[in-house]
């Protein structure tokens, strides 16, 4: 499978997806670690790539929606944005609802 329908399938079947340099448990840069953390802080289930592990999606995935940096957050398929734009929808409360919403519909299966 290309790489490119590879990223494509992860940010269809998760709901929410983090592609980050390291772990939410094991951050290896400042912005994953403040990015995964709001996303934690919401208190619904996320799924994460690991970039680092991966060196054809660190590769890539900045052509996938033609953004250039790490973290890269996508709710219901859609990229949201990086670090900065995740800790300002966290601090408004949208994030918590946008993941609380695109769960929902993966739960019951609208798609």
């Amino acid at each position: 499978m290309d790489v490119l329908e590879r990223i494509g399938e992860q940010v269809r079947n998760n709901p929410v997806v983090i592609y980050m340099k390291g772990t939410p448990q094991f951050p290896q840069c400042g912005f994953s670690m403040r990015a995964a953390q709001a996303l934690q802080q919401c208190e619904v289930p996320f799924a994460y790539v690991n970039v680092l592990q991966d060196p054809e999606i660190f590769e890539h995935l900045p052509r996938f929606a033609d953004w250039p940096t790490f973290p890269q957050i996508y709710i219901d398929g859609e990229l949201v944005g990086g670090c900065d734009i995740t800790l300002e929808l966290h601090a408004s409360g949208e994030l918590k609802t946008m993941m609380e919403q695109a769960a929902a519909k993966a739960e019951t299966g609208d798609a």
